[in-house]
């Protein structure tokens, strides 16, 4: 794997000339960004603008087409050789996304394991944990996110909040270098948002790296350390949360966030 020397102020994340098609449309269009360890990057940006598969590239859901992306100095998704890039394999690639975690707009839980099972099955399957390790860690995990109680429930007996934070504490339970939010509240009824946005506010508290696609402005410009908008595939502009939201440079933000608040 081709790795990159960090000092200990070098970004966690970096992404130089990401580029992704799907057949001739263009869905990323060169996307350069970089994240500190501890930072919270909030995406923000209409409908098709290319974040959620911005998202799904560092996680090698789907394969860029041009540029690269490092991840604690790791190339993801594949190897050099000289001048030459070779895919990783299917191992290969499921070590690497074991640094990242990943929570989506629909929790995608098993509904046949408990709440207990749905977060130890990462662990235990995929890092070969002791299972009773791994259960006392997904307990107090439970216990981060308000939902101890609900141990031994199914997702069916849950609400949408609930199953999203258990969602939350299962992709903490295989102890990853960055969690990405893929529009974690969208699903939720508006009721429930704020509980899954608490825990979120408490995980960016005690510096755990975080990428979150959001419409949630308040949440960005609260929490996060820097606001990214993103449309027609490309980053608009990226800077402090406070700034970008309360005075961005750029017309096309300003049009976005006007419209976002009427």
């Amino acid at each position: 794997m081709e790795t990159q020397n960090l000092s200990p102020d070098a970004p966690l994340v970096i992404a130089a000339d990401v580029r992704k098609h799907f057949g001739p449309l263009e869905v990323l269009k060169g996307i350069n960004v970089s994240v500190q360890k501890g930072e919270v990057l909030c995406i923000i940006g209409p409908s098709g603008s290319g974040k959620s598969t911005f998202l799904r590239c560092i996680n090698q859901l789907e394969r860029i087409d041009g540029g690269a992306i490092w991840v604690g100095g790791e190339l993801i998704g594949y190897r050099r050789e000289g001048d030459n890039l070779h895919e990783l394999n299917d191992a290969q690639i499921a070590r690497q996304r074991r640094a990242i975690g990943m929570v989506f707009q629909r929790f995608n839980l098993f509904p046949h394991l408990t709440v207990t099972e749905n977060i130890i099955e990462g662990p235990v399957q995929v890092l070969r944990e002791n299972p009773n390790e791994a259960k006392k860690r997904a307990h107090a995990l439970l216990e981060r996110v308000g939902l101890y109680d609900k141990r031994d429930v199914y997702p069916a007996h849950l609400s949408g909040g609930q199953q999203q934070r258990v969602a939350i504490a299962r992709a903490l339970a295989m102890q990853p270098q960055l969690l990405l939010f893929d529009e974690p509240t969208s699903a939720l009824d508006p009721e429930l948002v704020g509980e899954v946005l608490n825990v979120m506010r408490d995980l960016a508290q005690t510096g755990m790296t975080m990428i979150v696609v959001t419409h949630e402005l308040g949440f960005a410009r609260e929490v996060s350390h820097r606001t990214a908008f993103m449309d027609q595939g490309q980053l608009v502009e990226v800077g402090d949360s406070r700034s970008v939201l309360a005075n961005p440079q750029q017309a096309r933000t300003r049009e976005f966030i006007s419209a976002v608040h009427k």
